[in-house]
């Protein structure tokens, strides 16, 4: 029997009471495999969100999506996009906006997942791809932002590669807010991780809080191995006549080739 799919309230009625688990996947594959496993959300493209199998191979998966503030326009631009979005299937919409693009979505009742600590696309404030709020400083503004993002409307936000304690402390205090833990520790309420980085999908540099369950970088280049090894043997048989054979060709009656031929000029 399928799975049914998590609503926002549902999610909000399991803080405190165990972990999540959410994963970045790209694939109807990944999708298939994040349902089987029995993994609570997603992070998906628009695309794949969108497409006309998602929901057939992913239908318990609370399935977030978004579009990166720096391509998105303005905010009716965004809130033209969030409602097709949800429109489309999903369930929420990720926003690296500021905090008014967040209450300009929530107050049209979109659900609104924000992103504290490293943020990729607002890194060069904190000083590049590194850990925020090891300081007591930059952990209070940590808190504080995520205050922020509450009263905004947003009903969670992911908390990225920030000190476990600094997360933990801040989760406790925010009981109407979901953190979704990005390196951030299990004092959240979501271990979020990419797919491509658990099955080491991957040659580029790994991120210390991702755990690698798979060699799927080395599997696919065996199977390059094997692809450019059956190209090769395919080219010297059709050089030296052993393809096609026999058995792949379709014959005729040697009858009624005859009269064929007869009839050619």
């Amino acid at each position: 029997m399928p799975r049914k799919c998590p609503t926002v309230a549902d999610l909000r009625a399991l803080k405190g009471k165990r972990q999540l688990t959410m994963l970045r996947i790209f694939t109807l594959d990944e999708a298939a495999a994040a349902e089987e496993a029995g993994i609570d959300i997603v992070s998906a493209p628009i695309e794949l969100v969108a497409h006309p199998r998602y929901r057939e191979v992913a239908p318990g998966l609370f399935s977030m999506t978004g579009v990166d503030h720096r391509e998105a326009g303005t905010r009716d631009d965004y809130l033209r996009f969030s409602l097709k979005a949800l429109m489309a299937g999903a369930d929420a919409i990720y926003c690296s906006g500021g905090l008014g693009t967040v209450k300009f979505l929530a107050d049209e009742h979109v659900p609104v997942v924000g992103h504290v600590g490293l943020v990729p696309s607002r890194a060069t404030w904190t000083g590049g791809f590194k850990a925020v709020g090891k300081t007591a400083d930059a952990a209070y503004a940590l808190y504080e932002e995520c205050l922020a993002y509450e009263a905004a409307g947003a009903f969670a936000v992911e908390i990225e590669v920030v000190p476990d304690a600094v997360a933990t402390e801040i989760s406790r205090r925010l009981p109407g807010l979901l953190l979704w833990s990005m390196g951030s520790g299990a004092g959240c309420d979501v271990q979020y991780l990419f797919a491509m980085d658990i099955l080491g999908d991957h040659k580029d540099h790994m991120p210390r809080h991702s755990k690698v369950y798979r060699n799927f970088a080395a599997e696919y280049e065996r199977l390059q191995r094997e692809r450019v090894a059956a190209f090769s043997e395919f080219r010297r048989d059709v050089e030296t006549g052993a393809f096609p054979e026999d058995r792949y060709l379709v014959k005729m009656d040697e009858a009624e080739l005859a009269a064929f031929r007869a009839r050619l000029p």
